[in-house]
């Protein structure tokens, strides 16, 4: 509809003054309340071409417009042209829409560009947990948003499998574990290692306290503690590709993979691919070596390589130790060496919280340095904390809230406000626990992602399951309420037809509806350009409060004009479809009961 009045406009500029103008030039967008009408024109962009004042400008465009069948009558105020669409274009938009199976989003083809979106970035030491749940959920909906705009996607993770952190957890299971796996013990196994590194700390601060006891300072202390050395050591062996180090490392890195694999298959997230540090570091260090013979980096006298940033208002940055071994950077530089060896990327998006900024900064500038192409494009999707209120949910180990605890949370109080509201009266076991699965982790993701990405957050379970309200529950139990709807419809032998009747009067409200609806594929396109998923979230809360109104106020079944009987149960259909497309772009399901 947008782009049908933005040609009209160009024809009647061209027309009244003799000259094109790019559409650029053409801004429309909904008619504020306070004034009659259901688009606004600014017309101050053409005031050099009509060489007239705003009003008069306005009211010769106006009246060029209402020629057209689209615009029915116009108001000028000031600068800016109120355009009432014309009765019988709503339902014509409307057919269009309901006839469009696809309705918001394109198609990929084969020449569509490859976008590459990195989200998660695990360490493999700890289970995922709070934070993690921010950012896997907003990688895997930007992927599901760029898809809808007709990119294809590559979704990828790099996960953190080796180091001095990850060693730890291996020691402390190897000094204190008894052999004991995620079979003899019952726990997933990226929990049973992300105990062994709490053990770890305990241990190596009581060394701490006995060292300092004995009269070394607390520095001292930290660098001499026997466990800490002895974990430079095992990762000296790993290092060096020690046989049984390695075969400890990698059996309790499956561990944590299982555990890992159980989280995201419950949270609905997934890859495409996953690459691993253990293996993209040695890139990174080849590529850095290689920077180093060209004179891209330089070497101080202890041997550890840098790169000196002063030319682009940065400090230096180091790249490889004085030992050889490598930093983050590294790693990100070899990652990004193999996944662009591997795919033919456009563009390569990043997924990593804003306390990284500085990082992909440097690491964008040290790509295009290196030669790459798409170093200085990169794009990093840098996204604000989240927290919850202190004493909401378990934290395993008292600072770091567990992703597993809070969905199991979510679901409980899910079900108990559903029972408490008598959502589920009549249902079986499994259905209740399907819908409490489904309204819990709804809830949750929806509360997480209607917030703008770059905002840092609070999360509070309990608001996020209320039925009211901009929640999800309050969304996925407005889809059931227009699934029962039709399924009465239907049982009471109700046939619908392809298309509603042209010749119907509609009102305000349900014309209101229509261009709402045809507002969705704009909404999608804009999420994918600014890469936030959280413009749909919103679209879809509005569209819904704006159903609820109409629901309230306007009969449906019990409608006596069958023609606008129909009409409203096809109105009520596609919106009910438009709400399970933008809700699956945020990867969350709508249930048909509730």
């Amino acid at each position: 509809m947008i782009n049908e009045l933005t040609q009209a406009v160009i024809a009647a500029i061209d027309k009244l003054y003799g000259q094109s103008v790019d559409s650029k030039m053409v801004q429309i967008s909904a008619t504020k309340k306070e004034f009659e009408g259901d688009l606004t024109l600014v017309v101050f962009p053409f005031l050099k071409i009509s060489k007239k004042g705003p009003e008069d400008t306005a009211k010769e465009i106006g009246e060029a417009l209402t020629d057209s069948p689209m615009v029915a009558k116009f108001n000028v105020i000031k600068g800016f042209l109120n355009l009432s669409i014309a009765k019988n274009y709503w339902l014509n938009l409307f057919n269009g829409i309901l006839a469009d199976d696809a309705f918001g989003t394109k198609p990929v083809t084969e020449n569509s560009p490859l976008y590459m979106v990195e989200y998660s970035s695990p360490n493999t030491n700890k289970p995922l947990h709070l934070g993690h749940i921010r950012n896997n959920l907003l990688g895997y909906s930007l992927c599901k948003v760029l898809e809808a705009n007709g990119y294809k996607v590559v979704k990828t993770n790099i996960v953190n499998d080796r180091g001095i952190h990850i060693c730890k957890s291996m020691l402390a299971w190897q000094k204190f574990g008894n052999g004991e796996t995620p079979e003899s013990s019952g726990k997933k196994g990226d929990h049973l290692v992300g105990d062994y590194y709490v053990k770890f700390d305990v241990e190596y601060k009581a060394q701490i306290k006995e060292l300092i006891a004995q009269g070394k300072s607390e520095e001292e202390a930290k660098k001499e503690a026997p466990l800490l050395l002895e974990a430079q050591a095992m990762l000296k062996k790993w290092e060096d590709g020690d046989k049984e180090v390695r075969e400890l490392w990698n059996m309790m890195n499956q561990w944590v993979y299982a555990g890992f694999d159980e989280t995201y298959k419950r949270l609905g997230v997934g890859f495409d691919k996953i690459y691993y540090e253990s293996t993209t570091y040695l890139d990174g260090k080849a590529k850095v070596n290689e920077g180093l013979e060209k004179g891209v980096f330089y070497k101080r006298e202890d041997g550890s390589v840098w790169a000196d940033l002063a030319e682009n208002g940065l400090d230096e940055k180091l790249l490889l130790r004085a030992d050889g071994t490598s930093v983050y950077m590294t790693q990100d530089i070899g990652t990004a060496t193999q996944r662009f060896n591997e795919y033919a990327i456009d563009k390569m998006i990043y997924v990593v919280g804003n306390e990284q900024n500085y990082h992909f900064q440097v690491l964008s500038i040290l790509l295009d340095r290196l030669g790459f192409s798409w170093g200085k494009d990169l794009v990093h999707f840098s996204y604000g904390m989240v927290e919850l209120p202190e004493g909401k949910m378990k934290s395993r180990e008292g600072t770091v809230v567990d992703a597993d605890d809070l969905m199991d949370e979510m679901v409980g109080t899910a079900k108990e406000v559903s029972q408490e509201l008598g959502k589920l009266d009549g249902l079986s076991d499994a259905e209740v626990d399907n819908i409490a699965r489904i309204c819990g982790l709804g809830a949750l993701k929806y509360f997480i992602l209607k917030v703008d990405p770059r905002k840092n957050m609070l999360f509070n379970p309990k608001e996020s399951i209320d039925f009211n309200g901009n929640t999800g529950p309050f969304i996925q139990y407005t889809h059931a309420r227009i699934c029962s709807v039709l399924r009465k419809a239907a049982e009471a032998g109700i046939n619908l037809p392809d298309a509603a009747d042209e010749g119907l009067t509609l009102s305000d409200v349900e014309s209101n509806l229509i261009q709402s609806l045809a507002n969705f594929p704009a909404v999608v396109a804009q999420a994918g350009s600014e890469y936030s998923p959280a413009l749909i979230a919103n679209y879809v809360y509005e569209l819904v409060k704006q159903y609820n109104s109409f629901y309230h106020d306007f009969s449906i079944l019990k409608e006596e004009n069958e023609a606008l009987k129909v009409f409203r149960l096809l109105l009520s259909k596609k919106i009910a479809a438009v709400i399970k497309t933008g809700m699956s772009l945020l990867g969350i399901e709508v249930p048909e009961r509730m």
